[in-house]
């Protein structure tokens, strides 16, 4: 398997799950704007501390699994995680506050209802 195969998985699993964990949120969803500034922060920091890291020898990666393009010294297949998380999180956060805030909802129902 290629690096770029599981970046592809590994991406395609957050979106579904993001996707999913909207649904749950409802009303509650992740803000596009906020998702869209933390891929372009966490590219931006990936491409420089990847780079760092490559350079000074660290770690590499094997060129027969690379697809070849690179910012800086990392492969492109390097920022999957980083769009990954920033993709899955704030979808999970949103549902997680959902969640809350419903039974904080319930909780008060049940108080007044006493």
């Amino acid at each position: 398997m290629t690096y770029l195969q599981l970046s592809a998985w590994f991406v395609g699993a957050a979106i579904v799950a993001a996707i999913a964990l909207s649904v749950l949120a409802g009303r509650h969803r992740a803000h596009a704007g906020g998702i869209a500034v933390t891929v372009v922060v966490l590219v931006v920091l990936t491409a420089v501390f990847d780079t760092v890291m490559i350079a000074t020898g660290l770690f590499h990666y094997s060129p027969e699994h690379l697809l070849g393009v690179h910012i800086g010294l990392a492969p492109l297949e390097d920022f999957a995680y980083p769009i990954a998380g920033a993709i899955l999180l704030p979808a999970l956060w949103a549902a997680l506050r959902a969640r809350r805030r419903a039974q904080v909802g319930r909780r008060s129902d049940a108080e007044d209802a006493s």
